[in-house]
């Protein structure tokens, strides 16, 4: 008996020959990795401290007409450290925290987009081949559509809308929830995570500016004793990460997220002030920022 021809959806083939065209077109004109890979992304800041520092958490993205204008849900990690999902329920989730890594993560999560969005639902990408040219997400995601961020206290964003019973990865991830780091996103500033670790409280505050002038910055403020948040505060360090620093303070025992939005949104301007300084450094300045840079982690 003849084998029966499988149809393609009109929609899923366009998008396949558009896909194609922008990997051969951006191949053409080779690759170099860029510093900042999320840089031109709605709130790079925050897509970085999804990959780097935030345990669990998710926001909703949508890709460009060319490519099925398909909403998608961009979340820290999947079960196993898949690199994508599409859940039984039809919806799309990508992760930024997987196992492996390119020097360029944002062609590496457009590749996952991009091979996930015509798999069938309930099907996991568990390994993406890591592409050394190919359009990046700048190039896959509808820029207009702002990156709002929701913290979860679980993993529970890779079940079903229905709540369905999880698979054994699934459950896995929800039973290690129980490990993870308690964590809100600030509302008074942008890209600022309190988190509790143990008996201590931490901000760590994603910064868009060059990291070079950044430094100077606090470096400035550290020198004059004025880089805490307020007088429980103290400014401990920085994480690099993704091309772009993230300053860490050390909170007053017993700090909730709440205690800190007023004590943060003082700080913005401040900040602000010695960003848009051109002043030379004093000796006192270049000391503390020496000491600061001693302290730098760098993530990736």
């Amino acid at each position: 008996m003849a084998k029966r021809k499988k149809t393609i959806d009109p929609k899923v083939a366009e998008r396949r020959a558009a896909r194609k065209a922008a990997q051969r077109a951006l191949a053409e004109g080779g690759t170099v990795a860029p510093l900042r890979p999320f840089e031109g992304l709605p709130s790079e800041a925050d897509w970085v401290a999804m990959r780097e520092v935030v345990p669990a958490a998710s926001a909703t993205v949508r890709t460009t007409a060319e490519h099925g204008g398909v909403e998608v849900q961009v979340v820290t990690l999947l079960p196993r450290l898949w690199p994508a999902l599409k859940r039984s329920d039809g919806v799309t989730l990508v992760a930024l925290q997987t196992a492996s890594s390119s020097e360029d993560p944002s062609r590496d999560v457009a590749a996952a987009v991009l091979e996930v969005l015509d798999a069938e639902p309930g099907t996991a990408l568990e390994h993406l081949d890591l592409p050394q040219s190919g359009p990046r997400l700048q190039d896959v995601l509808d820029l207009d559509v702002p990156f709002e961020v929701t913290v979860h206290e679980s993993f529970s964003y890779t079940l079903p809308a229905d709540g369905s019973a999880p698979d054994e990865a699934a459950q896995a991830l929800e039973e290690a929830a129980g490990g993870i780091v308690p964590t809100v996103r600030l509302g008074s500033v942008d890209a600022a995570y309190w988190c509790r670790m143990g008996d201590r409280e931490f901000l760590r505050w994603a910064r868009p500016e060059d990291p070079e002038q950044l430094l100077d910055a606090l470096a400035r403020l550290h020198a004059e004793r004025a880089s805490g948040l307020d007088e429980g505060s103290r400014f401990v360090g920085a994480f690099r990460g993704c091309g772009i620093l993230v300053p860490v303070w050390e909170l007053a025992r017993g700090t909730e997220a709440t205690d800190v939005e007023a004590p943060a949104a003082a700080f913005a301007p401040r900040l602000a002030e010695a960003l848009a300084s051109t002043d030379p450094l004093t000796p006192e300045q270049r000391r503390a920022r020496a000491g600061l840079v001693s302290r730098q982690v760098s993530l990736r």
